[in-house]
């Protein structure tokens, strides 16, 4: 087995600077999650590129992902299933989107179910 290549992007973006008085500056994530009561939330069921499995999305959630991932974690103990968070999306198996509206409703989201 040949050893990985390291590259740029293996550093996490850092550069090195030979200027004495440089400051590497980190990103600071200032974004704000929303409460409950304004998120807008979108429920659907999504059979595209999987298969043929259906696959409930929720979409529309704004703040930290760190908050998207709590909330998608909760939902799939809820729901008793598996599922992943990706790009702003919640992927729960199968078609639950009656069961994850009702838990959403009851946490105090706007919820709407969305396409077909």
């Amino acid at each position: 087995m040949k050893p990985k290549k390291n590259s740029l992007s293996d550093l996490g973006g850092i550069m090195y600077s030979t200027n004495p008085e440089f400051e590497y500056e980190e990103e600071v994530d200032d974004t704000v999650t929303a409460p409950n009561q304004q998120q807008d939330l979108r429920v659907m069921l999504d059979k595209k590129n999987r298969g043929g499995k259906a696959v409930t999305l929720v979409t529309g959630f704004r703040g930290k992902q760190e908050d998207l991932d709590v909330l998608g974690k909760m939902l799939k103990t809820k729901c008793g299933v598996g599922g992943s968070v990706k790009d702003g999306e919640i992927m729960i198996q199968g078609d639950v989107r009656d069961k994850v509206m009702g838990i959403l409703q009851k946490d105090g989201y706007k919820v709407k179910k969305a396409g077909g």
